[in-house]
């Protein structure tokens, strides 16, 4: 990648928008599920995945069933994602409702 296509690249990450949604991690051997929200949740798995290889996660109980199961029994789930217009005014509010909901739904712990 020469120069120019690099700026390039880095000019489209930063003036890309945000996909605020809300998201699960499920351990498929133990049928455990993990619920969070995000500003970017369509780039919140690489974060995620990262800090777990490392053993950096700030999530003590996500990072032990990872230790104990490995990486290849987890999932990463989009499971709702609020439209771009959404008002920013509640914004915030409204994914710390729907993460409510969907670690109900979910019986998960919250991320």
């Amino acid at each position: 990648m020469d120069r120019q296509d690099r700026k390039a690249a880095i000019a489209a990450y930063k003036e890309r928008k945000p996909a605020f949604g809300v998201f699960a991690v499920i351990c498929e051997a133990t049928r455990q599920a993990w619920v969070g929200r995000s500003r970017h949740v369509d780039n919140q798995r690489n974060g995620l995945w990262f800090g777990l290889r490392m053993g950096a996660s700030p999530y003590a109980s996500l990072q032990a069933a990872w230790r104990e199961h490995g990486e290849a029994q987890f999932r990463y789930e989009e499971l709702e994602r609020l439209r771009e217009d959404y008002p920013e005014i509640g914004r915030m509010d409204e994914l710390k409702a729907r993460q409510a909901l969907w670690k109900a739904r979910l019986q998960a712990t919250a991320l």
